[in-house]
């Protein structure tokens, strides 16, 4: 929503794009490797991972510009890698507002700093703040480059039926109708998805009471990025206030709703800057300021049962909600789209067989499940659901007040990638390691002479060993090699020696990794990385 004589795109920083449905009509309905549904930053992420596959995709989205308002702000540094990986990242690092640091407050004193990992060998800060807006700008920019993606704006999908070996969908835009046959679906259009209506799916979980007004303010406040997160304020007694700084001078306000108060009477422009103007008081500024946007949001963890329906993959918010404390819907959606990516681009390239697809839920819903053990966490301590989360919440702040060890319970559990350890296509860990990052987790950053660990890192598959020179004997597999020295950063980081070796997949998570390494050994953690088949 925007103030009063302002269009839906109106915007105090951002002029919106318009897009028009395909003018060009003769080609529409000629089939497609992948079609995607939904242009939102997973659908973009997804386009453009599979177009650095070589694979050609369809892109399709109802609207005819981008998302309105700031939404999702926080980007995680694995996130930033994702990005780097698809050559995108450049204009990310250039706009966004990096940060390391979060304070909380309870009754106006400060009760917990909280400090996430980093250090000078990471390429990327743990976190970015930057308005989804500019995020859907610079992946559309990256895609608009590509001519293996076919973006289609207004065409809105309304009906999807399996066919042989495929899916075929209707497509209706302003211009007229088509359908389309598609080898396979991928359904990133969000949290009211019309593919997973269209195939009567429904996500299951929880709801959670707290009900939070989100609100951009542009004005000129000199607090550095950090992430404050205010507990009983004098403006809001019992509730909470979350706020972050993001690029051009806007503000991301998110504030609780009172149990009780109606929706309806809290999003009226009114109440929404006599609230802001309560917020901005308990922070201390009294400069100018403007209304830029708001919306209002309720804390779910919600998902499907399996993200996988036939020949129709659900990513992102289609597939999975999550609630925003964390910051791990956005994170988690992009991680969504770059794991169904490399497998679907191998079996259609034939690299691969069908039987790759069916580790794609397991890894990627073991990672929904994972982040919603700790963002219900944060939920239930932020917004607490009955009146005994409330008396133990209130108790906790008031211990910490005089106790800072009690503070860390107001931490919210920054995003960390998930370890997909217990994956079909993830080799056991070698225990003969004694430290380091095991399978299935994410290959962890180091310094390399002038460059980064991950920059090393090929197009698909690597094989980063300490010593022994492997390539002459895997030449016919599809990997990349990395010889590195056993005396290192990056050898101490893995904990490896002369002897040691790791198989990274194309999404950085590491397939295998063996102290004492064999050809044998490596040709079979490949074959399994690839669910037992290779071309």
């Amino acid at each position: 929503m925007r103030p009063a004589g302002r269009a839906e795109t109106d915007s105090l920083y951002f002029t919106y794009p318009h897009f028009d449905p395909p003018a060009e009509r003769s080609q529409l309905s000629d089939p497609a490797a992948v079609a995607i549904v939904g242009a939102g930053p997973v659908g973009l992420t997804a386009a453009l991972a599979l177009a650095k596959e070589g694979i050609r995709s369809v892109l399709l989205d109802a609207k005819a510009t981008f998302n309105d308002g700031s939404r999702a702000i926080c980007i995680a540094r694995q996130s930033y890698h994702i990005l780097d990986r698809l050559g995108a990242v450049g204009p990310f690092l250039e706009k966004s507002l990096g940060w390391t640091t979060g304070r909380s407050f309870y009754r106006g004193r400060q009760i917990l700093e909280f400090q996430m990992p980093d250090s000078p060998r990471e390429k990327y800060r743990p976190m970015y703040n930057l308005e989804q807006q500019y995020i859907e700008q610079f992946l559309w920019d990256a895609v608009a480059r590509e001519p293996l993606i076919d973006a289609r704006w207004q065409s809105r999908v309304t009906g999807v039926e399996d066919a042989d070996a495929g899916v075929l969908l209707a497509v209706e835009d302003p211009l007229g109708g088509y359908r389309l046959k598609a080898d396979w679906l991928l359904a990133a259009d969000g949290a009211r998805s019309t593919v997973r209506g269209l195939r009567d799916l429904r996500l299951k979980g929880e709801n959670f009471e707290g009900r939070y007004v989100i609100a951009d303010v542009q004005m000129d406040h000199d607090y550095p990025t950090i992430r404050r997160a205010l507990f009983d304020p004098d403006c809001r007694r019992g509730g909470t206030i979350l706020v972050h700084r993001q690029p051009d001078n806007i503000w991301r306000i998110d504030y609780q709703l009172r149990d009780g108060e109606d929706e309806a009477e809290a999003i009226r422009e009114d109440t929404v800057r006599a609230s802001v103007a309560a917020v901005l008081q308990e922070i201390g500024y009294s400069g100018a300021w403007d209304l830029e946007w708001w919306s209002i949001y309720s804390a779910n963890t919600l998902a499907l049962d399996d993200y996988r329906d036939g020949r129709v993959f659900f990513i992102g918010d289609s597939a999975h909600i999550v609630p925003i404390f964390g910051v791990r819907g956005l994170n988690n959606g992009l991680a969504d789209a770059q794991n169904i990516a490399w497998k679907l681009a191998r079996v259609l390239q034939g690299k691969a067989g069908e039987a790759l697809l069916d580790s794609y839920t397991p890894e990627r819903r073991g990672a929904t499940l994972d982040v919603f053990v700790n963002a219900s966490k944060s939920a239930r301590f932020m917004t607490p659901p009955t009146a005994g989360w409330q008396l133990m919440r209130d108790a906790a702040l008031n211990l910490a007040l005089s106790h800072p060890f009690a503070g860390a319970l107001a931490n919210p559990r920054q995003m960390t990638p998930y370890t997909y350890e217990d994956s079909p296509i993830v080799q056991p860990d070698d225990p003969a390691f004694e430290g380091g990052p095991c399978p299935g987790a994410t290959l962890p950053e180091a310094r390399v002479e002038e460059c980064f660990l991950s920059d090393l890192l090929g197009p698909g598959f690597t094989l980063m060993s300490f010593g022994a020179d492997l390539a002459d004997s895997l030449s016919d597999l599809d990997i990349t090699f990395v010889n590195l020295q056993p005396a290192s950063e990056a050898a101490e980081v893995l904990a490896a020696e002369a002897t040691s070796a790791y198989l990274v997949r194309p999404d950085m998570h590491i397939a295998a990794r063996w102290h004492e390494v064999d050809p044998d050994s490596i040709r079979q953690a490949f074959i399994q990385s690839l669910a037992g088949e290779t071309a």
